[in-house]
């Protein structure tokens, strides 16, 4: 039995054009989408949450002149200087941060809230401000595995918990907040 919990020579990995995890021998060069016989199921599935195959992310955008494409449904042609770009994106965190509110539960434990209605909430500062195509469904990329993205911003998404917002990473792209959702 290995650390992930699967029989020797078993591992774990992704497919790309399936987006969803398989599992292959190594010794065999066989591979299978079901967890092979003998895998212990529990081990399996915390090694997965402590090493994500994939994971679901939001992000918020800002182009700027120097971006892979500086242009989006915002501007045909993207002026915004880089430091200006993370300047915004300075003052969005500090919405974002404004937009939870600690409170008193009835039992007087500390309880965090998160206002997903909320003005500031990330889907939707993502809708208003992100100059990606993802702003219509509040910054929502979907699922991606490993090489999917650009490799600053797919080290940080997989490197947040799940509900964990990344400080500014900076992609060819333009410069991004990352909220890890799944």
């Amino acid at each position: 039995m290995t650390e992930t919990g699967l029989p020797e020579n078993w591992t774990v990995r992704y497919s790309k054009s399936k987006k969803r995890e398989y599992f292959f021998n190594s010794e065999e060069k066989k591979s299978q989408w079901e967890a092979p016989a003998r895998t212990d199921t529990d081990k399996l599935k915390e090694y997965l949450t402590n090493n994500p195959i994939k994971v679901r992310c939001l992000h918020i955008l800002i182009k700027h002149s120097g971006s892979r494409r500086p242009a989006s449904h915002r501007s045909e042609k993207i002026t915004l200087s880089k430091e200006d770009a993370i300047a915004e994106l300075k003052v969005i965190q500090g919405r974002l941060n404004h937009g939870v509110e600690e409170e008193k539960s009835k039992d007087g434990d500390d309880a965090t809230e998160h206002k997903s209605k909320d003005k500031d909430s990330f889907e939707n500062i993502a809708h208003e401000r992100s100059d990606c195509s993802s702003y219509k469904r509040g910054g929502d990329l979907g699922w991606f595995g490993r090489g999917e993205m650009q490799p600053s911003f797919e080290k940080v998404a997989f490197s947040l918990p799940i509900g964990g917002i990344s400080d500014i990473v900076e992609t060819d792209s333009g410069v991004h907040l990352i909220k890890r959702v799944g």
